[in-house]
């Protein structure tokens, strides 16, 4: 298979510093948080508002790239489980996916609802959350 080159274009200001301790889902308390990028893709951002629903990969750089099978939320009751089928930040491509709404932009600097990604989480990429019919 071919290689695949990623380009960091900002990173996750957050107060969740240790992802132990980090909510596992958004909906289990994350708080909101910034996500800072880099000047040179300011004219990528020219378009977003408050309001706006958006999808974030992040690269969850403190995840276990060697893991293929987990237990589903550490749950010892659970049975092993491929890591394809879970939402485990371990895993061989630790790509996060992240759906937020933007709260307010600030030049470079975008301020999301609850984000579950810890401070310094690389960012990859947003794209715009699409309506049924692929409508933003």
């Amino acid at each position: 298979m071919p290689d695949v080159e990623l380009t960091v274009v900002g990173r996750v200001e957050s107060p969740l510093d240790d992802p132990a301790a980090a909510p596992r889902q958004a909906d289990e308390g994350a708080p909101p948080a910034w996500l800072v990028f880099d000047g040179r893709y300011a004219d990528a951002l020219g378009d977003l508002r408050p309001g706006a629903e958006i999808l974030v990969l992040t690269w969850l750089h403190r995840a276990d790239r060697g893991v293929l099978r987990v237990r589903p939320r550490d749950d010892p009751a659970r049975p092993l489980t491929g890591v394809f089928s879970t939402r485990s930040p371990d895993r061989p491509n630790p790509i996060g996916l992240h759906r937020v709404t933007v709260l307010a932009v600030d030049g470079c600097r975008v301020r999301v609802d609850g984000l579950e990604a810890v401070d310094g989480t690389p960012v990859l990429d947003v794209k715009p959350v699409l309506g049924p019919s692929g409508e933003r």
